[in-house]
């Protein structure tokens, strides 16, 4: 059960029982107070507009659990304020799981990773989907809209996910490893087998369980 104490702090229930089970309380403690914020400051709007991928994840209204993998050009992720956040989704295999959470849940959690600089940012906080017809109307009107993907490397973003920041903290950079990026061109919205992978996991000839 929460005290007024814990429910004062980021976190879970969940949390705050383990960290007194497993005597880490001060260190999480220390941690919230020095590295949990409740927006993106000047640091870590720079870090979320340099990045090129993140993690994604999402929950059913049932707490049914999926994480998701997207990416894009520098840029691909928008910071509109210190509180709010906006990314493109592009046609995929039409399963939208993740959108489908979100439509039933609000709550996301994501994941950027630099494995040049070896660090990351978590960012918590509450889901939306607008489709791109609005987002075009809302969008900053000090700041020119320009799609992720020219044309002629694929289909643009068909809606938006704007996502209004709750928590934002650091991941360690020291199980990072370190990676070197090779520049390829990214075919965004491709219905190309090859390119999307195809049947890697020979999952269409397996049984079904």
């Amino acid at each position: 059960m929460s005290t007024p104490e814990s429910a004062a702090l980021p976190g879970s229930d969940g949390e705050h029982q383990l960290q007194e089970k497993h005597n880490t309380t001060s260190r999480a403690n220390a941690f919230y107070r020095h590295q949990v914020l409740g927006y993106l400051n000047p640091l870590m709007q720079a870090f979320v507009t340099k990045q090129e991928m993140m993690f994604v994840g999402t929950a059913d209204r049932h707490g049914e659990a999926d994480t998701s993998f997207r990416a894009g050009l520098a840029g691909f992720i928008r910071v509109l304020d210190q509180k709010t956040l906006v990314y493109p989704e592009y046609r995929g295999n039409g399963v939208m799981s993740s959108l489908g959470n979100i439509s039933e849940n609000p709550h996301v959690g994501l994941l950027f990773v630099d494995f040049t600089d070896q660090i990351g940012l978590h960012v918590n906080g509450r889901a939306r989907i607008v489709e791109k017809d609005e987002f075009l109307r809302v969008a900053s009107a000090s700041e020119p809209f320009r799609e992720d993907i020219p044309p002629a490397t694929g289909r643009g973003p068909e809606r938006w996910v704007v996502v209004s920041v709750l928590e934002a903290y650091i991941h360690c950079s020291k199980h990072i490893p370190h990676m070197q990026k090779i520049d390829e061109e990214i075919q965004g919205g491709t219905d190309d087998v090859r390119a999307k992978g195809g049947d890697y996991f020979k999952a269409k000839t397996s049984p079904r369980s």
